[in-house]
């Protein structure tokens, strides 16, 4: 769900497009730029009647807000029309060229205009690439009403932006275009063009694909086809020969990457081989580096199915290692067994709670020394401190355990450890209960 594109305008920093430019040709996107919220397609969690911006129009209150979205879903286009409903100057910087210097100005310019009684809603693209000091100079400004801010950003603001801006905002996040709003924008273009797009079903549903939910993507796609000349409609086959599909979007420095492995990671964990496959291929497709997806993997052996399958370590480094031996892309068919082979096998997390449990309570209990019937004694000194005395040495004992206490006397005997009745921890627990049973009885 979104609205399109993400472009200004042949324009000044306002938007209002130049003389000399008035009559030059116009690219698709910004010919169908909506001219009201009522024209946005999609993002109706956002601009909904009972919605964020939905309910802020309707009270005639607008607060700051912060744009969290992919490209190509409307952020620019939202915050333009947001300007027009609440009669706002819109001023359109990026963080990517402006400085301190043309901060200063706009500032200034703002703070004139609204002596002037005409309030300026400074709209900042990619606002997460101002450094902390530039965003913590729009404090002021947004304090004393001087501009009213709205940023846009593809990274999580939690990660790049100020705690101080993001207090004083309302962050909304745009969603990418899902097929159905791609079609409606399709059929918006072709009315506009006045002539439909020269594809069959599938291959029309190929090319909304190809966008992969970025409006501006979809329609510059269009744009090339409706300049092609052909006869009749062309098939798939027709147009993945003359266009080449769009790249998925994936950063593996940010959000995507977070988010990608963690659904590859919770797919393992629910026992589900296809999804944790797809999402596998996913990060593969974006040029991830499998030596990092062999890592994780391996860490989800040891995390999720631990003692319940303890091969299923053994197959991650296996796979690891053949990669290592093979590299890509044969090496990748090891590392995506591997994948299969830990969705299938018994989970567990007992033995990683166990050893959170263990770090807490070692934490905890600082320095307290071992009980000294457990401590050698090599010299007869730590002897005479009764070192090592009345020690009971398991072998000896009947079923070779004594029962003796190994925590130190201070500390309560704490459960760490329990496992679950699945895989080979089902026979863990058996000896688990055998040696708590044993224990109790030689009190």
């Amino acid at each position: 769900m979104a609205d399109l594109f993400d472009i200004p305008n042949s324009a000044d920093q306002t938007g209002n497009a130049s003389a000399g430019e008035s009559s030059a040709p116009r690219p698709l996107a910004d010919l169908l730029r909506p001219r009201s919220l009522g024209e946005v397609i999609g993002q109706e969690q956002v601009l909904g009647p009972e919605a964020p911006l939905g309910v802020m129009l309707a009270s005639g209150s607008l607060s700051s807000l912060v744009f969290w979205g992919p490209p190509g879903v409307g952020k620019t286009t939202i915050a333009r029309l947001l300007a027009d409903e609440t009669d706002l100057h819109f001023v359109q910087i990026s963080a990517i060229f402006t400085g301190v210097p043309e901060l200063r100005k706009m500032f200034e310019a703002a703070k004139v205009r609204r002596g002037n009684g005409k309030g300026t809603l400074l709209f900042v693209d990619e606002i997460h690439r101002f450094n902390k000091a530039q965003q913590d100079g729009f404090l002021p400004y947004m304090e004393d009403g001087t501009i009213l801010l709205v940023g846009a950003t593809t990274e999580n603001p939690s990660f790049e932006l100020n705690a101080a801006v993001l207090s004083r905002s309302q962050v909304l996040v745009l969603e990418r275009l899902g097929l159905a709003d791609l079609e409606r924008l399709a059929q918006r273009a072709e009315r506009e063009l006045d002539r439909g797009i020269p594809l069959d079903g599938l291959a029309r549903e190929a090319l909304l694909e190809m966008a992969d939910g970025d409006g501006r993507a979809l329609l510059n796609l269009i744009e090339q086809v409706m300049a092609w000349r052909v006869d009749g409609k062309l098939d798939t086959d027709a147009l993945s020969t003359r266009l080449m599909r769009r790249a998925a979007k994936y950063d593996k420095s940010g959000d995507e990457h977070y988010n990608l492995i963690s659904a590859l990671h919770k797919s393992v964990r629910g026992s589900d081989p296809d999804a944790a496959l797809y999402w596998f291929s996913r990060m593969l497709e974006g040029g991830e580096d499998p030596r990092f997806l062999a890592r994780r993997i391996t860490r989800m052996a040891c995390e999720d199915i631990a003692l319940a399958d303890p091969q299923a370590q053994s197959v991650c480094l296996n796979a690891w290692e053949t990669y290592e031996r093979l590299g890509s892309p044969e090496g990748e068919l090891a590392l995506a067994q591997a994948v299969i082979y830990l969705a299938l096998a018994p989970k567990t997390n007992a033995g990683y709670m166990a050893y959170k449990a263990a770090r807490a309570l070692a934490k905890k209990t600082g320095s307290e020394p071992p009980p000294k019937h457990i401590l050698n004694a090599p010299t007869s000194l730590m002897a005479d401190q009764g070192y090592g005395d009345g020690y009971e040495y398991d072998h000896n004992a009947e079923g070779g355990f004594s029962g003796q206490n190994y925590f130190p006397e201070g500390v309560k005997r704490p459960v760490l450890y329990s496992p679950v009745e699945r895989g080979f921890e089902r026979e863990l627990k058996r000896r688990l209960d055998f040696f708590t049973t044993q224990r109790l009885k030689k009190k």
